[in-house]
């Protein structure tokens, strides 16, 4: 900061009135908040997908070394990562089925509640 002139006038520094004789607060008026959407939604939901897909080839290319499997009597080998992303998405179709029954359930239910309200 530079100092004044020499015979400058000295004006302290204090908030201004704004229009209307309110006095300004200092803080900033925050822009409008817009909504999200279902798009803006499924956006992220793709990049975090990617992202995610990104790890996974790195962890298979990463773990190519051959591992014996044993399931339901049957062996076989391959490679470890594989092996591990298989059994990964074993549990994710268990987990969608065990919801969807629970989904289906609560459905069965709130649709017999609204019936009886009639």
């Amino acid at each position: 900061m530079t100092q004044p002139e020499e015979g400058a006038a000295q004006v302290p520094v204090t908030p201004s009135d704004t229009a209307g004789g309110a006095r300004h607060s200092g803080k900033f008026e925050a822009a409008p908040k817009l909504k999200r959407t279902r798009v803006s939604g499924t956006w992220i939901a793709v990049i975090v997908a990617l992202i995610v897909l990104v790890f996974l080839l790195v962890f298979i290319l990463q773990n190519q070394d051959t591992a014996t499997v044993h399931f339901l009597g049957m062996s076989g080998s391959m490679p470890l990562a594989v092996a591990m992303l298989f059994s990964v998405i074993a549990g994710g179709v268990l987990v969608a089925l065990v919801g969807g029954a629970r989904i289906l359930q609560l459905r069965k239910q709130a649709k017999k509640s609204r019936h009886q309200l009639r």
